[in-house]
């Protein structure tokens, strides 16, 4: 039998356990007022994001940040094939002058809150940068909708006006995508074979078609790693 010490410590603590729960949930209902048709596990992933790129950052999890100066590469990046997610084709030049943030992104991820830094960095820089995003179900299968259904999620919750690429595979091997090809091989690009390590890592192209940075899953659209190399 429980004495009375006990049983008012396991009652004080379902007392603090329920207490906890109640707040949990009232902070993912006010982190999600402006979410439509996500699910449970959306909008969890979306209310503790911050909490994610603070460990992230403690820890040192898929915070690596690569740069490189230009250098020019032996496949232009300008001559690769693009489609967009409503099949269309995407040609590549009109973006000459300007950089290019890239993205492989997915709807069921601890970081797919960032398509709401993603967007604000091309509002703000929408002169001299475009974000171009390739949702990917490589990991963890975190991107299983159809592209119609990827585009309306990433413009229903997080307003995303940039351009989604379709559907596609960007981790090496058989059916990789010919850009991730591109950036992921240095007999291309000229100097970087680092692959996607999760969603949402970032590559940056320069005003003349070269890759200068790679940004990992946890380094955030807002930090100022990627502030200064949009900068630059």
């Amino acid at each position: 039998m429980f004495s009375k010490n006990k049983y008012s410590k396991i009652k004080l603590t379902g007392i603090a356990l329920l207490w906890l729960m109640i707040s949990f949930t009232i902070y993912v209902a006010n982190a999600n007022r402006n979410s439509k048709n996500m699910t449970t596990r959306q909008k969890i992933l979306k209310a503790v994001y911050p909490a994610l790129i603070w460990f992230s950052k403690v820890t040192g999890t898929n915070t690596t940040s690569l740069a490189n100066t230009p250098v020019s590469p032996a496949v232009s990046f300008y001559t690769l094939t693009a489609q967009l997610n409503d099949g269309k084709p995407l040609n590549l030049n009109e973006f000459k002058g300007r950089k290019i943030l890239l993205v492989n992104t997915a709807s069921d991820c601890g970081y797919t809150r960032q398509y709401e830094g993603l967007e604000k960095l091309y509002r703000e820089h929408k002169e001299d940068l475009v974000v171009l995003g390739f949702p990917a179900n490589d990991f963890k299968e975190q991107e299983k909708g159809t592209d119609a259904t990827i585009a309306a999620f990433c413009k229903r919750n997080f307003g995303v006006s940039f351009p989604l690429m379709n559907k596609t595979r960007v981790i090496k091997g058989t059916g990789q995508n010919e850009i991730f090809e591109w950036l992921t091989n240095k007999d291309k690009n000229g100097w970087n074979d680092q692959a996607p390590t999760w969603n949402f890592c970032k590559y940056l192209i320069d005003e003349k078609g070269c890759l200068v940075r790679f940004f990992a899953s946890s380094v955030d659209p807002a930090d100022y790693k990627i502030q200064e190399a949009i900068a630059k």
